[in-house]
C-alpha cells in the first residue's frame, strides 16, 4: 500500500506538488490522472525516494521506500523506458538488475516471457522500438515480483495489442493481490484499466476516489454554452 500525506514538492518560487494525500490500495488498479505538467512523475519520484518532499511524507507498505534494502522486492517501477543503455542487451540488463537486488538468475527469462520478449533477449536496448523498451522497463519492474507497482504513462509506444496486453497485465497483478499505481494523461484508456483514481491538476488534488464515482459526478443532463 502507498499512502502519501501532504506531500509537497518546491523548486525555489515553484511547487510542483502542494498537499497531496491519497492512498493506493492492494488489489486494485490506481489511475493517476492529470495533465503534463501536473506533478506526476515528481509525485512517483518522491514515491521512490528519487526526490525528497519539501513537506510531509509518503510511505510504501508503512516504511520509507529508500529505508528498504533490496528495493525491486518491494516496489518495481517504470519512470522511464529510455534510461537503459542501449548498448547493453535486454538480458543483461536484467541481469544486472537481479544480482544488485539479489534475485534469482532465473527471473529474468521468467520476466522476459512474461512480457513477449523472450526472442529479442540478446538483442541490444539501442535497436528496440519505443514499445519493445516499454515492456523491457515492465519486465524489470515485475522482476522482483513485489507487492507494489508504479508505471509512468506505460503505454507510450505500445501498438495496440501491446495496449490490450498491458491492460490485461494490470488486471492479473491486481487481483494477485498487489497495489498497482498508473500515472497517465489519458482518461480515456484508464476508463479500460482503473478501479481507483486519483486526479491532480497544477500539483494539487482534485479527486481521490473510485473510478465510478468519479465518472458519476462528471455526468451530467445539462450543456453550458458560453459565447
Amino acid at each position: 500500500m502507498i499512502e502519501a500525506m501532504e506531500l509537497t514538492k518546491r523548486y525555489g518560487p515553484t511547487t510542483a506538488v502542494e498537499d497531496l494525500t491519497f492512498s493506493v490500495r492492494p488489489g486494485r488498479v490506481t489511475g493517476f490522472l492529470g495533465p503534463n505538467g501536473a506533478g506526476k512523475s515528481t509525485t512517483l519520484r518522491m514515491i521512490l525516494g528519487l526526490n525528497d518532499p519539501t513537506s510531509g511524507a509518503v510511505t510504501v507498505g508503512g516504511r520509507a521506500f529508500r529505508d528498504r534494502s533490496r528495493g525491486l522486492r518491494h516496489v518495481g517501477a517504470l519512470l522511464d523506458a529510455g534510461e537503459v543503455h542501449g548498448g547493453r542487451t535486454a538480458a543483461a540488463h536484467l541481469a544486472v538488475l537481479a544480482r544488485s537486488n539479489r534475485i534469482p538468475r532465473r527471473r529474468v527469462d521468467e520476466v522476459l516471457a512474461d512480457v513477449g520478449l523472450t526472442d529479442a533477449a540478446r538483442r541490444r536496448v539501442g535497436g528496440f522500438s519505443l514499445g519493445m523498451k516499454q515492456r523491457v522497463g515492465i519486465a524489470a519492474a515485475l522482476l522482483g515480483d513485489p507487492p507494489v507497482l508504479l508505471f509512468d504513462e506505460p503505454l507510450n509506444g505500445l501498438d495496440p495489442e501491446g495496449v490490450l496486453w498491458v491492460r490485461g497485465l494490470f488486471r492479473r497483478l491486481a487481483d494477485e493481490g498487489r497495489a498497482v499505481f498508473v500515472s497517465s494523461h489519458l482518461m480515456s484508456e484508464m476508463e479500460h484499466t482503473a478501479d481507483d483514481l486519483v486526479v491532480i491538476g497544477r500539483g494539487r488534488l482534485i479527486a481521490a476516489e473510485s473510478l465510478e464515482r468519479f465518472a458519476a459526478r462528471g455526468t451530467g443532463a445539462g450543456v453550458r454554452v458560453r459565447t
